[in-house]
């Protein structure tokens, strides 16, 4: 039998391994997941009716054009329906935004640490990853990422709410920054925390894409609207990007079940928006208690809250999940910890305040 495996494409090694959120364990102590951002609330009144709803149609493919949910979204916006795109969470989508503008020979810039899927999707694609150190403040240094372009930058992320640290770019930074992009440059604005910023320096996405051809935005489902096991996003983005983003879309990717499910919960927003309140309160009080313990934490406008802790990551997310929370570790860095249920911060408050002690 011969040795020989076929041939795959060179790009593929190296590639580094996206970690999902430790899930909490069915039977030991971990009770709590607060690794992976989701929205500890069932789903929005309404909601799971329509899904089950259509569940008695799934022999049947999805529609592949999303056609209802794209004109609900575009009406939910102001955008024209033909400036929408859907995909399989705002990272599929960001998927197919490298496929359309990015191969061999070309960078895709963005900040690090930030959004640990940039790296993998742009190398899956060929392209070179550009990676520009956060601020001492853990922000997107956008001065450095200008001055990062070159004639073979393609696309540019900024995602804000930065994901893992939850800080922000505001208005006047990001408006002086996308001066300075070619605009033949895409800039991504990835948004999927955006229904969580308090912070009213901070611009909508969807506002800069108006007036500027070479800006596209990504939003989720899945994290203030609680549907992240339905697998739903969005990009709105001027007619070129957006019928290049149904160019490279998976046939069928979004199920009609995650249609109408963001479809209900669109339409349910008041107590969207309820939730998301509640939530924001609780990231308040998270935050406060974690500076009079004396953590240094920077100002987060996401759902989550970010501790730089350097070689000791590990024994903290060590100790978090040996009383009854998993937290998402980064080795050598820091943590990330969800705003979840009021129980669960207040476990997570009683370890952070412990370990402080012993440090």
């Amino acid at each position: 039998m011969s040795e020989t495996s076929p041939k795959l494409r060179a790009e593929l090694e190296g590639i580094p391994t996206y970690k999902p959120g430790k899930p909490a364990a069915s039977d030991g102590p971990a009770a709590y997941k607060l690794s992976s951002n989701e929205n500890p609330y069932p789903p929005l009144p309404g909601v799971l009716e329509r899904v089950t709803a259509a569940a008695a149609s799934f022999n049947r493919y999805p529609d592949m054009a999303c056609a209802a949910l794209t004109e609900e979204l575009a009406e939910r916006f102001g955008v024209p329906a033909s400036h929408v795109a859907t995909g399989t969470g705002s990272v599929g989508v960001a998927q197919q935004l490298i496929q359309a503008t990015s191969g061999p020979g070309d960078e895709v810039i963005y900040a690090w640490r930030s959004f640990e899927a940039y790296p993998i999707i742009t190398q899956i694609n060929g392209a070179r990853s550009v990676q520009v150190p956060l601020t001492p403040g853990d922000v997107h240094d956008l001065d450095a990422m200008a001055e990062a372009i070159t004639d073979r930058t393609r696309l540019i992320f900024v995602c804000n709410p930065n994901n893992p640290t939850g800080t922000v770019v505001r208005r006047a930074e990001l408006e002086r920054f996308l001066d300075r992009v070619p605009k033949d440059v895409l800039v991504v604005l990835d948004e999927a925390y955006r229904e969580f910023i308090r912070d009213p320096e901070v611009p909508d996405g969807v506002e800069l894409y108006r007036e500027r051809p070479n800006v596209c935005v990504l939003r989720t489902f899945s994290k203030a609207y609680g549907l992240a096991g339905l697998r739903v996003g969005f990009a709105i983005a001027h007619e070129p990007v957006a019928a290049a983003l149904r160019k490279t879309a998976v046939p069928f990717g979004v199920s009609q079940l995650a249609q109408e499910a963001a479809i209900a919960s669109l339409r349910a927003e008041d107590e969207l928006l309820g939730r998301v309140g509640s939530l924001v309160c609780e990231r308040t009080r998270v935050v406060d208690a974690l500076r009079a313990q004396g953590w240094t934490v920077p100002e987060t406008q996401a759902n989550f809250v970010w501790m730089r802790l350097g070689e000791r990551t590990t024994a903290f997310a060590q100790a978090c999940e040996e009383h009854g929370v998993v937290v998402r570790p980064f080795a050598g860095e820091g943590v990330r910890v969800t705003i979840g249920e009021a129980e669960a911060n207040d476990i997570f408050l009683k370890v952070s305040e412990a370990f402080h002690k012993e440090l």
